[in-house]
């Protein structure tokens, strides 16, 4: 069983994927970066985009019935590694212990030029 999640409350996919798909037992979420889906703005700073693309990852999450506390394993993707540590501050409020297995990678560039993306995967 393979379900498409999602929702207008994240933004949409820019290309050929889903927000997520949902196999009954455990949902993949695709990488969310901080474009707020109201207006498709993007916020200034690591920390304000950090929390919008948790915001996105909280809406497809609530999609599917779900909330943080399921998630089992995060990527986080940022543009600076530098910006690690204020993005654990953002991201330190939206998990709670236990907290999920998490893998952070800079990359050389991101959709848009954001500063991070965050994908999540989680289990019911």
């Amino acid at each position: 069983m393979k379900t498409v999640i999602s929702t207008n409350a994240a933004p949409g996919a820019i290309g050929p994927y889903s927000q997520a798909i949902d196999t009954g037992s455990m949902l993949f979420a695709s990488g969310q970066i901080p474009i707020n889906p109201a207006t498709g703005e993007i916020p200034e700073g690591i920390k304000a985009q950090a929390a919008q693309s948790l915001a996105n990852v909280k809406a497809i999450l609530a999609a599917a019935g779900l909330t943080t506390a399921n998630v089992v394993k995060t990527t986080v993707f940022l543009a600076d590694m530098a910006d690690f540590a204020a993005m654990n501050e953002v991201y330190a409020e939206a998990f709670e212990a236990p907290y999920p297995a998490r893998s952070a990678v800079a990359v050389r560039t991101l959709p848009k030029g954001v500063l991070v993306e965050i994908e999540v995967i989680a289990v019911r």
